[in-house]
């Protein structure tokens, strides 16, 4: 009763808050980098260049004879021009997508750290959460920084360790987790 009364208001659902709000920042992050990592496989432009590559160079192959030579030799560098652009195409495009995607892990970043620092702020004398000095023994007094206060047979965990603690969970939850 008199750990609760320690709590208070504010600091009731902040430890499950703050872990939820951990758990999505992990799981946005591990999108946007799913999503990097996959690029944008619709490409028209790219598609049509590939399939017109092909037809050249069947077109060159089944030119074979010494009388046709020329002309599909003309056939191949016609391909192998067209091999530049897609190749030209291709990196333009995958800078651009990288440029996007870099800046939307920016912001991410940026939100990530903002709305930390938010949080240490509102909690930085609150205990987050109260738990029996026998679970945490070595690691009591680690869990209790920021807290300011103590109580007896319990450690009050702060701000700092319990985003330390809810970030490596997340990250381990969100291994198995795929979307």
């Amino acid at each position: 009763m008199e750990g609760e009364k320690m709590i208070g208001d504010r600091g009731l659902l902040a430890a499950p808050l703050t872990f939820f709000m951990v758990v999505v920042f992990q799981l946005l992050s591990k999108k946007l980098d799913q999503l990097k990592k996959r690029g944008s496989k619709k490409n028209t432009r790219e598609a049509e260049l590939r399939s017109e590559i092909k037809h050249l160079l069947r077109e060159a192959t089944a030119l074979s004879q010494p009388a046709t030579f020329a002309q599909a030799a003309k056939l191949r560098r016609s391909a192998a021009t067209k091999e530049k652009e897609l190749a030209q195409y291709a990196e333009q495009h995958n800078n651009e997508i990288k440029l996007s995607y870099d800046q939307h892990g920016n912001v991410l970043l940026a939100s990530k750290v903002l709305v930390y620092l938010i949080l240490i702020f509102c909690f930085w004398r609150t205990p987050i959460a109260i738990i029996a000095k026998q679970l945490v023994q070595p690691f009591g007094n680690l869990l209790s920084w920021g807290t300011g206060g103590h109580l007896t047979g319990h450690v009050m965990v702060g701000i700092i360790p319990w985003l330390i603690l809810s970030t490596r969970v997340s990250k381990y939850v969100c291994r198995f987790v795929d979307f």
